[in-house]
């Protein structure tokens, strides 16, 4: 009766040819392999589910003759629970990893998305998930590994790091409903405070802009910052405008779904200030967009003509961003209400817009002292 310890796995004889298998006699189904090359490994045969089985251990000598023994007698205890140990092993080698959710989350989720969101995104996984965790399996990643994650973009970047975890946490919940995955390892983080700086130009401040916009040296960027002010638009949104988004008769701008950042379509009122320059632009266009390149895209930013302008009016830190907070603080000032603004703006949530809801202390307070003024005089 053969015992596989240390002294017989250095001694057993190598086959002249193929593979030899020494079974051990305590063991059911333990055995020693030894081909003719001289290699030595340890494997378990079984049978489970009226199919036989052989799953191999580890080879000698990164794995002692003891130590594959009793690793032998773990997966017995297992097959008779009915586990079958080399199904868990494939299926461990063969589970997707968080580099497979990127490609299927790419192919899947990112089209839904607006095309800066997608350029925002790709850059997150990118810069911060792949490295870190594009080789995990998905069904082995951990809170503490998405943690981790988070802690280390925070040391440079918090607000950052937060949207990092959002996508992943998005990503983890589709792999939950693709059933790759029961409980999403990302929910529950914790985020970063998060401070917004928002500034509203005063009316002195716009004046100096649209001077400072007369003088520009690229008037085609001039025309893209004035009807920013003029729609409270976002940048990409200006940028990407087709003139057949536009009825100019009727003064609306109908923007389609796939140029909408919550991919919805918008029906948006002009101001006659804004059909204004457009008619005056449309009658030297040329392509259809409105701010063409030569290669017949659209302009893919105004960056330079932007650091332009900030040094003209001497606010550095004055961002494009800026300009939609500045129209949204002008109507509420106006007495407009939140709803309205929302639609302008193209709001789909109405909690979005309610971001200005502060702003609507002075035109309260003027309805306040107007009802009081008219009650004392009485």
């Amino acid at each position: 009766m053969i015992k596989i310890n240390e002294t017989f796995t250095r001694k057993a004889d190598a086959p002249a040819k193929g593979n030899k298998l020494y079974r051990d006699g305590e063991l059911t189904g333990f055995a020693l392999r030894v081909t003719a090359a001289g290699s030595r490994s340890f494997v378990l045969n079984y049978t489970i589910n009226k199919r036989e089985r052989r799953m191999t251990i580890g080879n000698f000598p990164a794995w002692s003759a003891a130590a594959a023994k009793e690793e032998a007698k773990s997966l017995r205890r297992a097959i008779d629970q009915g586990i079958d140990p080399l199904e868990e092993r494939i299926e461990r080698r063969e589970a997707p990893t968080v580099a497979d959710l990127w490609s299927e989350y790419e192919k899947l989720h990112l089209p839904t998305l607006s095309p800066r969101s997608q350029t925002d995104q790709r850059g997150m996984w990118h810069n911060y998930i792949l490295p870190d965790l594009g080789r995990v399996a998905v069904r082995e990643l951990t809170s503490r590994q998405s943690d981790r994650l988070h802690a280390k973009i925070s040391e440079a970047t918090p607000t950052r790091a937060n949207r990092v975890l959002e996508v992943l946490r998005r990503a983890l919940n589709l792999s939950i409903r693709w059933g790759w995955i029961e409980k999403n390892p990302a929910d529950g983080f914790r985020r970063n405070a998060e401070h917004s700086r928002e500034k509203y130009l005063t009316k002195d401040e716009y004046d100096l802009v649209f001077d400072a916009l007369e003088r520009m040296p690229n008037q085609k960027a001039a025309n893209a910052v004035r009807l920013l002010i003029l729609t409270g638009a976002r940048r990409g949104e200006i940028l990407g405008l087709e003139w057949q988004d536009l009825d100019l008769e009727l003064g609306i701008w109908n923007r389609p779904a796939h140029k909408s950042k919550d991919r919805k379509r918008k029906r948006v009122p002009l101001s006659n200030e804004a059909l204004i320059l457009l008619q005056a632009m449309h009658e030297t266009a040329e392509g259809s967009y409105l701010f063409p390149t030569s290669t017949g895209s659209h302009l893919p930013d105004i960056n330079r003509p932007w650091r332009w302008l900030r040094n003209e009016i001497g606010m550095p830190d004055l961002r494009v961003h800026d300009l939609r907070h500045s129209f949204a603080s002008t109507l509420v000032s106006s007495g407009e209400t939140l709803e309205t603004i929302g639609k302008l703006l193209g709001h789909s949530q109405h909690q979005t817009t309610m971001r200005y809801a502060h702003l609507m202390d002075d035109p309260l307070r003027r309805a306040a002292n107007s009802f009081a003024t008219s009650s004392v005089n009485r």
